[in-house]
Parts: structure tokens; C-alpha cells; sequence
């Protein structure tokens, strides 16, 4: 119980008297969550004529719209972003009320608890130390000429000088290949049983055990998800399969989950069976990337360069874009700091600031983006964005480990087994692995630098670029 004791009192440290946290308590909804779920609901309402795949002019929901904007149609993803666009200058002002409102609640209890950075007390709760966030986050700064390169790949596939800021993530060329949730399994029981044989054995007993819902039916929640709650209660794996290629992936992602799951049952106490947000997505991301490199052997390499852009811009998009969004927070708080109000002018300016600095000159900062932060719920929940990047990055540096030595899958199974029993920092240093070095965080950019050479050579030898 010695690092759950440590964390307590470490949190310890900015509490105040039972008195006051109650007041604390108290507050939080009129200071900070009713300003939260106003704007969201108020986006929620909103519908917009727009072109659906059809050709066709329909009523769409503001998510529906949003979806849109992915589509492989320019004109569809065009119409659908002038919707969009309409849709969060409408709700900008209310947005900047929002925002300040919320900006002024967080700077008071952060002055009050003593926290010295605003970013601090998200530190704190993960349990990860700060400077590793900030080696973490200076690593993948340094290194925005690789998402920088990514859209300009991706510009050039598209035949166009630059990508209009609703374009960055239209899928190259989808895969239309069909994947039964049969041959998903088989597919991913391989991958597992190369990997590790403790692996493929839970994933039997999920199957066996029923613990794997599969597909989508009248009022079940849209997306996946892998639930688990107490120790002593079975794992569930909740899907909603439709036998395309992304199903495959999240299959293998949710399994991931599992598996961290099943392997800190055998290993962990109650009180730490959990993880922390700044390695929540290790086991997930390191599952599913394995499972798309088996799927890469067998594709044609049409399919090949299809599949390496898509995961390209997941990677892009959890580590460069997720970075970004947190300089874009620390700046905004910095600034509300300073000036005690941020006007909708300039939030706009430091949105597009730090979403050009990873994107470059090959996507536009289109008229309308400077809105974009209206809807991101992410900045919402304080520097959060982080745990994204750091996830992915460490899943990427064991992934290279295993590559390199197939033996160092056992230190992949003991950070699994951890659960919350040590920091982080801790647990890996157990493996002889320091993530508070800047060397670590190269690693996982270097998986991504290497995919994104072996794509443009692809794309090259097929005529495309």
C-alpha cells in the first residue's frame, strides 16, 4: 500500500480545510459545470442543410455534419464545413462568456490550493511527474516537421498545393475490403499468440466466456469501449462491429484493454487496480498497432499505402495535434492570467497560432477555423491532451523494444501487471527505461518518422506523388 499512501498524501499538500472544500465542492457546479453543459447542449441542438453522400440536400444533426466533413466527396466536405463554420461563430460569444468563466474558476482555485503552474494540478491527479510532461511535450515540439511532412505527403496524394483546414483528415482512398468479426478474431488471435501466448489465452476466454458484445443494435451507445470496475467482476468488451477495416483495429484496441485488465487482476490489490490517464491507451495503442502491421502483410500495395495513411494520421493526430492543443492551453491560461480577460478575437489567434505551428504551409488556416476551439471539449477538462501523445509515444518506444528483442515482450507484461502500484516514472524505471530522458520520447517519433519514409517510398513506386 506504500504508493497508494504516497499519492494521498501528495494530494494532500493542496487541500484545504474541510470547510472550505466543501465550499469548493459547492461551487463547482455554478462556476464551472452548468458553463460547460450550456455550451455543449447549445451545440448539441443545432441541425444544418447540407449535401449528404447521395447528392442530396438533408437536415443533418451537428455531430452528422461533423462526420461529414471526413468524406471522400469534396463537395459533400465542403458544404459540410461552411455548416459547421456557421454554426460556431453563431455560438462564439456565448463560448467567450464560457470560456472566461471558466479560465476565472480555475485560476482561483489554483491560486487558493497553491498550485505554482496551471497545468500543475493535472499532474498531480495522474500521478506523473511534471518535468516529464514537459520532456515529453519539448520532445514532440521539437519534432512538428514530421507532421509538417505528414500533410504535405498527404497534399501532394491529393493533387492540391494545400489542404483546406476541414480536409487534414479525409481518409485517402478508404479500404472497402470487408473483415467479419470472425475473421477479425483469427487475424488478431495470430498476432496475440506471436506476441505472447498469455495474450491469445485471454482473449479465448473472452470469447469463450462471452464477455465480447459484438455488434450494434436499437439504443446501443455508438463507438467501443472495454468496462471494468472492480476487481472481483468480469471484464466486457463492447463493440459495435460493421466488418470494416477501422473495426478490426478497434477490436484489437479494446483487447488491449482487456488484457491490462486480466494481467493487474493477477497481480494487483483492489486499491491498484487501475491505471493512470498518462498510460491508459499503452496497452491499446501497442495491440492495435501490432494488429495493423500483420495486416499490412497480406494487403496489395495500393491497399498498403491506404492503410499507412490512415494510421499516419491517428499518430499525427494523437501526438502532434494533441501537443499542440496543450501549448494552445498553457498560453491561453498564461494570457487570462495576465489580462484577466480573453476576448473570442483573440482565443482565434492563438488557436490558429498553435495548430499552424505542427500543421505547416501545406494545410490552410482556413476562414472559420479560428472558431474551431469553440466545440473542443478537451480544453474544457484542463490539460488533458497530454496523456494522449505520452500514451501513444510509450506504446511506440515498446513497440521498437519488441521489435528489436521479441524477450522484451516480459517487461511489456510487467508495466501491464502494474496497474497504479507505482508512478510511471517508476515502473519503468524497474525496467530500466527512463521516461524522464528525452532519448525515450525519440523513440516513439522514430516509429513514426520510419513509417512515414516507407509510405512516401510506396507512394513514390506507385506513380502517385
Amino acid at each position: 500500500y506504500k504508493h497508494f499512501l504516497e499519492k494521498i498524501f501528495k494530494n494532500a499538500r493542496y487541500l484545504l480545510s474541510e470547510k472550505e472544500e466543501k465550499i469548493m465542492a459547492l461551487k463547482e457546479k455554478s462556476s464551472y459545470s452548468l458553463w460547460i453543459k450550456m455550451l455543449s447542449e447549445f451545440l448539441s441542438k443545432e441541425e444544418a442543410e447540407v449535401f449528404d453522400e447521395d447528392g442530396m440536400r438533408r437536415k443533418k444533426s451537428f455531430s452528422e455534419i461533423f462526420s461529414l466533413m471526413s468524406s471522400t466527396n469534396k463537395n459533400v466536405r465542403d458544404t459540410a464545413a461552411d455548416a459547421i463554420n456557421a454554426i460556431l461563430l453563431k455560438h462564439s460569444d456565448v463560448a467567450e462568456a464560457e470560456l472566461n468563466a471558466i479560465l476565472h474558476d480555475k485560476k482561483v482555485n489554483d491560486e487558493l490550493r497553491g498550485y505554482e503552474r496551471a497545468d500543475k494540478h493535472r499532474h498531480v491527479v495522474d500521478d506523473i511527474d511534471t518535468s516529464v510532461v514537459d520532456t515529453m511535450l519539448m520532445a514532440v515540439r521539437n519534432k512538428f516537421e514530421v507532421a509538417q511532412n505528414y500533410y504535405r505527403l498527404k497534399a501532394k496524394l491529393f493533387g492540391v498545393e494545400k489542404l483546406e483546414y476541414h480536409e487534414r483528415n479525409v481518409a485517402y482512398d478508404a479500404v472497402d475490403k470487408e473483415y467479419s468479426y470472425e475473421k477479425s478474431l483469427q487475424l488478431i488471435y495470430k498476432v496475440f499468440n506471436n506476441l505472447d501466448k498469455t495474450f491469445s489465452t485471454i482473449l479465448q476466454n473472452f470469447v469463450e466466456n462471452e464477455q465480447i458484445d459484438v455488434y450494434p443494435k436499437k439504443g446501443k451507445t455508438d463507438g467501443a469501449f472495454c468496462a471494468h470496475f472492480l476487481k472481483k467482476q468480469p471484464v466486457y468488451i463492447l463493440l459495435n462491429h460493421t466488418n470494416n477495416l477501422r473495426d478490426v483495429t478497434t477490436l484489437a484496441h479494446e483487447l488491449g484493454h482487456g488484457i491490462n485488465d486480466e494481467l493487474m487482476k493477477l497481480e494487483q490489490h483492489a486499491l491498484n487496480f487501475d491505471t493512470t490517464l498518462s498510460t491508459a491507451e499503452v496497452a491499446s495503442t501497442f495491440m492495435e498497432d501490432f494488429v495493423l502491421q500483420e495486416l499490412m502483410h497480406d494487403a496489395d500495395e495500393e491497399t498498403a499505402l491506404s492503410i499507412c495513411m490512415t494510421k499516419l494520421n491517428d499518430d499525427i493526430s494523437t501526438i502532434f495535434r494533441k501537443v499542440a492543443c496543450y501549448s494552445f492551453e498553457q498560453e491561453l491560461h498564461k494570457v487570462f492570467r495576465e489580462t484577466g480577460f480573453v476576448s473570442k478575437e483573440t482565443i482565434g489567434k492563438l488557436f490558429q497560432k498553435h495548430m499552424a505551428a505542427y500543421m505547416g504551409e501545406c494545410v490552410e488556416q482556413s476562414a472559420g477555423s479560428e472558431n474551431w476551439w469553440v466545440y473542443w471539449g478537451h480544453i474544457r477538462r484542463y490539460f488533458y491532451n497530454y496523456s494522449y501523445a505520452m500514451g501513444l509515444l510509450i506504446s511506440k518506444a515498446l513497440q521498437r523494444n519488441v521489435k528489436t528483442d521479441k524477450n522484451f515482450i516480459e517487461n511489456v507484461k510487467q508495466f501491464l501487471s502494474a496497474g497504479t502500484s507505482q508512478s510511471p516514472q517508476d515502473i519503468f524505471k524497474a525496467m530500466n527505461i527512463d521516461i524522464s530522458q528525452k532519448s525515450f520520447w525519440d523513440e516513439g517519433i522514430k516509429e513514426i518518422e520510419t513509417l512515414l519514409t516507407e509510405t512516401e517510398k510506396l507512394a513514390n513506386k506507385l506513380g502517385k506523388i
